[in-house]
């Protein structure tokens, strides 16, 4: 298998090469007839008197000829298959130049015509290259640790999940795992645009295609092949070089029609006038060259440069609605916060000792994800408090979590939870009021239909949050909004600290797409900020989702339109920057183009 892939890549290298070098040919003799007829030009000019017409005129119909060929060819390939495009129109104005013996116009179409389909396709060959530079970022041998030894394998047929690799100073990752054992420093600016190094120890998450800075680390693959992080970053530039903004996909629909226009137009020029350089100078000026390469063009720097930053685009349709972004809603937990949560505060109700109210929501918290169920292992590690048995473990999305410890019934979650599920939170209330407004996001903790007590957490604010809510405003974005399942006092702390105006507090995931529906109605484009499982519905109803840190929830990804690969919010504000300023370009591109084209034609 492995010979046999080793095989395909070397045929694939030799396809690429000789594609190259077709290219190349290609081009030298575009430049070579271009030259033959840039000679008739001068020689015309400058020496009128003094060289022969007829030698003038031979150097035009060589160069003139030579250029046209792969206009013909390719014309006569559409026609075979029944197609009608711009190179039909192209030979068709060449073949009336060559009937009027005027060799140097025909030259001088088909030069600028081929330059422009090579412009086209070293475009479409620098996408191409990007998603190749992204598939070698990965080595194609890996060190599986075996019984203590070493063995070097194919890292894309012989490796799979759950294998211990090590990876030695200076070498990339060949696959996404957590550290087993080593310290280091990862170079990660290929997948997050950030030029830092991160620090890595034992527990740490890799990404393939990272590149090890420092020390030996050993790693536990946990993805593999297209399934990593980098395989998801290939999949999404495949997919937005695939894609097309809608009008593109116009102007390719609508270019069948353009041909069969033109040759009406020259018709009745020719009925009118009776004059056939009128014709010609119909079908010559009507070449829409420029329109080839002005959108293509600016679309695929766009989606570069956003991809050097770490913003993958899925979809290039998306720039021209991220252009027009009016209102921008923010999820507040690991979005404009850390998502890091640490435990500020445990308050027992009297009668209960702070070890007691701590194992309990340890326990039932044991089997979650949720940030504040890691926050109190945390402390639980540190305090040496161990975890109970519990039984019937059962998570209420968006509200919290119970199960039984030694017969008794155990929740951990929302206030307003307990009080649905008739515990009584009324022992809780007097310190619940002084902890909220402090910032602290609060859990309740109960155990056999009574209230233990509550503990409460904090979450720092991400340093850039609020000079990207700033840059959003300078931008002239009317509308930004915060989202969270958070109670209300948090909320607006929060908020207060960003000079955010708009709060939506104590939302379900459900709810939060609801408040995106409702910002939608009042006519605004709206971009949805987040990061986790439970905002890919707010992600997938707004006009524009944005996942953070694409290294966390898939189902987060997958919602969105646009993914940022690192959570630095200030790469939003640059985002809706560079889809205006390429809108701007491909809006001039487009007007200069058909400005030629109706001036010559009329």
């Amino acid at each position: 298998m492995a010979e046999e892939k080793e095989a395909l890549g070397r045929s694939e290298k030799s396809a690429g090469s000789k594609a190259t070098r077709s290219d190349m040919i290609r081009l030298g003799i575009a430049l070579f007839g271009g030259i033959l007829v840039l000679n008739s030009y001068l020689a015309k000019i400058f020496f009128d008197l003094s060289i022969d017409e007829t030698a003038r005129d031979l150097s035009a119909f060589i160069g003139a000829f030579m250029l046209c060929v792969p206009i013909f060819w390719e014309a006569i390939k559409n026609l075979v298959h029944g197609k009608v495009r711009m190179n039909e129109l192209v030979a068709l104005a060449l073949i009336a130049a060559f009937a009027q013996r005027d060799y140097r116009t025909a030259g001088a179409v088909a030069f600028f015509m081929l330059i422009t389909i090579t412009i086209e396709k070293r475009t479409a060959k620098g996408a191409e290259a990007a998603i190749e530079a992204v598939v070698r970022l990965t080595p194609r041998s890996a060190r599986r640790i075996v019984d203590g030894n070493e063995e070097e394998i194919d890292a894309f047929t012989d490796l799979r999940a759950g294998d211990i690799c090590r990876v030695r100073p200076g070498e990339n990752f060949p696959a996404d795992g957590l550290i087993l054992s080593g310290n280091s420093t990862v170079n990660q600016a290929s997948i997050t645009g950030e030029s830092l190094p991160a620090d890595k120890n034992v527990g740490s998450e890799v990404f393939a295609g990272t590149q090890n800075l420092t020390g030996r680390v050993d790693f536990k693959v946990t993805r593999i092949g297209t399934d990593t992080t980098l395989g998801k970053v290939r999949s999404l530039i495949a997919d937005a070089q695939q894609s097309k903004l809608p009008i593109m996909r116009l102007l390719d629909q609508y270019i069948g029609y353009y041909t069969p226009v033109i040759l009406m137009i020259a018709g009745l020029a020719w009925f009118i006038t009776e004059r056939i350089d009128r014709v010609i100078a119909v079908l010559v000026m009507a070449v829409p060259a420029a329109l080839v390469i002005a959108y293509p063009s600016a679309v695929i720097a766009a989606v570069s440069a956003a991809a050097r930053l770490g913003i993958l685009i899925k979809d290039v349709s998306n720039i021209e609605l991220v252009a027009r972004i009016k209102a921008v809603i923010f999820d507040k937990t690991g979005t404009l916060t850390e998502g890091k949560l640490e435990v500020a505060r445990l308050q027992p109700v009297d009668g209960v000792e702070l070890a007691d109210l701590l194992q309990v929501g340890l326990s039932v918290e044991l089997h979650s994800n949720h940030p504040a169920a890691i926050a109190m292992r945390n402390l639980a590690e540190e305090a040496g408090v161990s975890a109970l048995n519990t039984d019937n473990y059962e998570e209420v999305i968006g509200k919290g979590v119970q199960a039984d410890i030694n017969g008794a019934v155990c929740q951990v979650g929302r206030e307003t939870w307990l009080q649905e599920l008739g515990i009584s939170t009324d022992s809780l209330q007097e310190t619940l009021s002084a902890s909220e407004s402090q910032g602290m996001s609060i859990v309740c903790v109960a155990r056999g239909n009574q209230a233990l007590g509550w503990i409460g957490l904090r979450d720092a604010l991400r340093p850039v949050s609020k000079e990207a809510v700033a840059q959003l405003k300078e931008l002239g974005v009317n509308q930004c909004s915060m989202v969270t399942g958070d109670n209300q006092r948090v909320a607006d702390t929060v908020a207060a600290q960003l000079g955010i105006e708009e709060v939506y507090a104590g939302c379900l995931p459900e709810e939060k797409e609801s408040v995106v529906r409702k910002v939608k109605q009042s006519g605004l484009v709206v971009a949805v900020v987040g990061d986790g499982v439970n905002d890919a519905p707010a992600l997938a109803a707004g006009d524009i989702g944005i996942a953070m840190g694409a290294f966390g929830s898939d189902v987060a990804v997958q919602s969105a339109s646009v993914a940022l690969m690192n959570n630095d919010l200030r790469r939003i504000p640059f985002f809706i920057g560079l889809a205006r300023k390429t809108k701007v370009l491909m809006h001039q591109n487009l007007a200069i183009g058909l400005g030629f084209i109706i001036v010559g034609v009329y």
